[in-house]
């Protein structure tokens, strides 16, 4: 009579922020799972459960705060639950999480979730963890077989800045730069292309800057993303290769070339502007005028044509007038982007930024808040609306979210597609005919037999 296995123990993990925080997640399960933890979508099921949280916004940390709250009288009930904070709030916040929330057992920096698997066994053993160290590199080594989807992947091809712009609190959160080396990245990306990976997404905090912290090979050159990505288009069963997040100031004319040279090379281009007026660029340190922005989108749109441009603002920043917003809303017109992102400015202790008065009352950010985004459903829709009676190939991801008897998918410059075909379809490339476009997402007809 054999033994019946141990039972698997249930993770839940919640993950608030950028694509960085969700990938770094993936790599925590990715320790605890070969330690005998699964995951599981219900946090009621679970005897950890993780927030890897985000401080880029005030909004976020408030979410964080009140979801620790929440389970508070759980854990009175049941002191063998496990709950665990990391990421960059973590990171700043540190010894205080454990303070304001005493039920909460491990607080793990942005470098030391790598070792969660140690982290939750010295909690079981000692009771609460601290780990938010910075120093060192940080080991990103994964089981890729831990990841939501599977024929997408995030792959980390850096970790933290060095650079200082006034609003941000990533260069203290996440420490400085370190770039992994081209060969470790490829060889992760081979591993999830032989896993069944057939799209990935390069992550790093300012991606645009990779391979500034590594040695010059052979020919007396550091490698580039422009170099990452040409290695990454060699890995057999990758079909398409994309990037976040790019800051304009480091934009580099090779990397454009790239992606204009190779098919895999998805044609979209994530670069915040952050603000479309000198003045406010100036306070907010990036490195880069309106005219030098608008300059960069001109030559990616002649190296890469049809190349879908995307972009982060910020309203309401310190001592933001009615006309230099105007300039941001005049950028988004000017270059006509196929999605923005808009944030309402709020202050990050640390940062240069918090020692300038927040004087935008929070009606008037608000205002220009929602203003961008009216502004931008009407540019997407135009932009959508062109697309009408065009065949494209879509990588299908399954049911659309807000109608699961239909399809979502991506087609190569990041725009959602619906269209109705059978759920096996999921992780396949397939074409489809655009009938009619909305802002958000065009919808068609699946060509049949067009899927591989």
């Amino acid at each position: 009579m054999t033994a019946e296995a141990p039972r698997a123990r249930k993770v839940y993990v919640e993950a608030f922020g950028c694509q960085m925080n969700v990938l770094d997640g993936e790599l925590a399960l990715s320790r605890l799972a070969s330690k005998g933890w699964e995951r599981t979508e219900d946090a009621e099921a679970a005897e950890l459960i993780l927030f890897n949280t985000c401080s880029v916004r005030d909004q976020s940390e408030h979410r964080v705060w009140s979801r620790l709250g929440a389970l508070r009288e759980r854990k009175r009930t049941d002191p063998s639950l496990l709950i665990g904070v990391m990421g960059c709030m973590a990171q700043r916040e540190a010894e205080s999480i454990l303070r304001r929330m005493p039920h909460v057992d491990i607080v793990c920096g942005t470098r030391r979730f790598p070792v969660m698997d140690a982290l939750v066994e010295r909690a079981r053993a000692e009771g609460q963890v601290l780990a938010v160290e910075t120093d060192g590199y940080v080991d990103v080594r994964r089981d890729v077989r831990i990841r939501p989807q599977r024929h997408r992947a995030f792959v980390s091809v850096m970790r933290g800045c060095d650079h200082k712009c006034s609003y941000c609190i990533v260069p203290r959160t996440r420490g400085p730069q370190i770039d992994r080396s081209l060969e470790d990245v490829a060889e992760e990306v081979r591993r999830l292309a032989d896993d069944g990976v057939r799209e990935v997404t390069l992550l790093g905090q300012n991606i645009n800057t990779y391979g500034r912290t590594l040695d010059a090979g052979p020919d007396g050159r550091r490698p580039t993303l422009a170099t990452l990505i040409r290695a990454v288009d060699r890995v057999p069963g990758i079909e398409r290769i994309r990037f976040l997040t790019s800051n304009p100031m480091d934009l580099r004319e090779d990397l454009l070339e790239a992606m204009g040279e190779l098919p895999r090379a998805c044609g979209y281009l994530h670069f915040p502007a952050q603000s479309g007026s000198d003045a406010v660029l100036r306070r907010m340190r990036r490195g880069y005028t309106r005219d030098r922005y608008l300059e960069l989108c001109a030559r990616a749109r002649e190296l890469c044509p049809g190349i879908e441009l995307a972009t982060d603002l910020i309203v309401g920043f310190p001592g933001e007038t009615e006309e230099e917003y105007l300039a941001t809303r005049t950028l988004v017109e000017q270059v006509g982007f196929k999605q923005i992102y808009v944030f309402k400015y709020s202050p990050r202790p640390g940062t240069a930024a918090s020692d300038l008065a927040d004087d935008v009352p929070e009606a008037e950010k608000k205002r220009r808040n929602n203003d961008l985004l009216d502004l931008q459903d009407e540019i997407a829709l135009r932009r959508n609306s062109a697309f009408a009676g065009r065949r494209i190939e879509v990588l299908v991801d399954g049911p659309s979210e807000k109608d699961a008897s239909r399809l979502a998918g991506l087609e190569d410059g990041h725009r959602t597609v619906i269209f109705e075909g059978p759920a096996e379809l999921s992780g396949r490339f397939v074409q489809v005919d655009v009938e009619r476009a909305t802002a958000p997402a065009l919808y068609g007809r699946l060509v049949a037999g067009s899927e591989r």
